[in-house]
């Protein structure tokens, strides 16, 4: 864990000028397995975050070893295996929780995808005109969070914010809006934010597992029907998760809107 922030922060911290890892990487483009950029939703959300990104598709097709910086390639490539690890034993955990057997979430690939983004927010000069990372909620299963120790991370509950202090040692582990969806609201995906500082520069690496790195999936997703009954009616309408990546995405960082459209 220690090793993986160091690495992200020396990335993006290091020179961006002419044949760097930066200006080599820097890119829009959705198919590209490795980028550095700002604001994924630049032209769709109505503000824009102070913040830059390493964005890293680990799985299920990992990148050419080449693709990521000489800076921070071994430390990430480790992060990234023991983090996948960690998201297969909490979905077993989970199916569990919901009174399945262990393997059901991990069966229907709910782990098969998997994302990392590397979060650097710079200081701000006026943080109060400023936000890090708009309210929204995650568009995956689940997210596993590793933050440093400067916070800012809240997250929405009973209408307060409410800091999410840093735990050394812990990672923050997020409900997705696809296991909302198909929990039929069994677990429940969580607005959060981050508020921009004007002190130390704050480094957090998020860890989503999805599955729309697949084009061509025809897999549906909609409310597992062994959790429903006559008391307990579905609450969404099946998706593919491609199609419901691609409205979130048409949407930007906001609220919980997308998995709102998709109730039934």
């Amino acid at each position: 864990m220690a090793a993986a922030t160091d690495a992200v922060r020396g990335f993006h911290e290091a020179d961006g000028g002419e044949g760097s890892d930066k200006a080599r990487l820097y890119s829009r483009e959705p198919a590209r397995a490795v980028k550095y950029h700002c604001n994924f939703d630049l032209y769709q959300s109505p503000v824009a975050n102070w913040r830059d990104t390493l964005y890293l598709r680990m799985a299920p097709d990992q990148p050419d070893a080449g693709d990521l910086p000489d800076s921070c390639r071994d430390a990430l490539f480790e992060y990234a295996e023991q983090v996948k690890n960690l998201g297969s034993t909490l979905f077993e955990l989970l199916s569990e929780a919901l009174g399945l057997k262990p393997s059901y979430l991990t069966d229907i690939e709910c782990n098969q995808g998997q994302i990392i983004l590397c979060h650097y927010y710079p200081p701000c000069p006026q943080p109060e005109l400023a936000i890090g990372t708009s309210r929204h909620s995650d568009s995956g299963f689940l997210t596993i969070l590793l933050q440093d120790e400067i916070g800012g991370l809240q997250i929405l509950h009973e209408d307060q914010w409410v800091d999410v202090t840093p735990t050394p040692g812990a990672f923050i582990v997020n409900i997705g809006d696809l296991l909302q969806l198909i929990s039929n609201d069994g677990f429940r995906s969580v607005e959060h934010r981050v508020v921009a500082k004007n002190a130390t520069p704050r480094v957090s690496i998020a860890c989503f597992f999805s599955t729309h790195f697949h084009p061509a999936s025809t897999r549906m997703y909609g409310p597992i029907k062994e959790l429903l009954s006559d008391e307990n009616p579905p609450l969404y309408r099946e998706t593919l998760v491609r199609d419901y990546i691609k409205h979130y995405y048409s949407i930007g960082l906001d609220a919980k809107t997308a998995i709102s459209d998709f109730r039934l």
